[in-house]
Order: structure tokens, then C-alpha cells, then sequence
């Protein structure tokens, strides 16, 4: 089972899996690491082509310093199959920045 580290600042949506990566997946862990921001909020969902999104959470709002860990993942992602994504949402002004590791 590889191991996958991301570094994600901004407020946008990034593919964390590709469909096709084939990675098995047993936990994503997601770290709030700005130092300026009380929170940030974030969603974190699959998507396949022709049946769209399915979120695993949605609109989780993550303190500053700590980390939200989802260990209840299972999908297919196989080719032709489900991508993960994760989309962040400043709460004011700042930049949110966070850290996910998929294992």
C-alpha cells in the first residue's frame, strides 16, 4: 500500500486520486496548518463520469492545528472509475492551507 502526501493552499478543489491511480485506500488524514485562519471548511468526495459527485464529508469546519482523520473510505479506483477530491473554503480572508496524507 503506498503512502501519499499533499500540500493544498488555497481555496480550490484538487484531485487527490486520479480514477485509474488504483491506490487502496484505509485512511485520509487532513491537517489544518494555517497559522492565520480560526478554521477553514472543507469537503472531501468521489466522482465518476455520468454519475457525478457522492460526498464522504461535507462542509466540515477544521480548527487551526487540528487534524481530521476519515478511516471509513472504500471505493473502486480503478480505471474508468472514482477520483477523490477535496475542496477547501477560507472562513475570512486568509489563504486556507492544509496537509493530507492517504493511506
Amino acid at each position: 500500500m503506498a503512502t501519499l502526501f499533499h500540500n493544498i493552499s488555497g481555496e480550490l478543489t484538487k484531485e487527490l486520486l486520479a480514477a485509474g491511480d488504483g491506490i487502496r485506500v484505509s485512511q485520509i488524514s487532513i491537517t489544518n496548518t494555517n497559522d492565520d485562519a480560526k478554521f477553514c471548511s472543507l469537503d472531501l468526495y468521489i466522482e465518476k463520469k455520468l454519475l457525478g459527485k457522492f460526498h464522504l464529508v461535507k462542509n466540515v469546519k477544521l480548527a487551526t492545528g487540528t487534524t481530521f482523520i476519515y478511516d471509513s473510505i472504500r471505493f473502486s479506483n480503478a480505471e474508468g472509475e472514482f477520483g477523490l477530491f477535496i475542496k477547501l473554503t477560507k472562513s475570512a480572508s486568509e489563504t486556507p492551507t492544509v496537509d493530507v496524507i492517504i493511506s
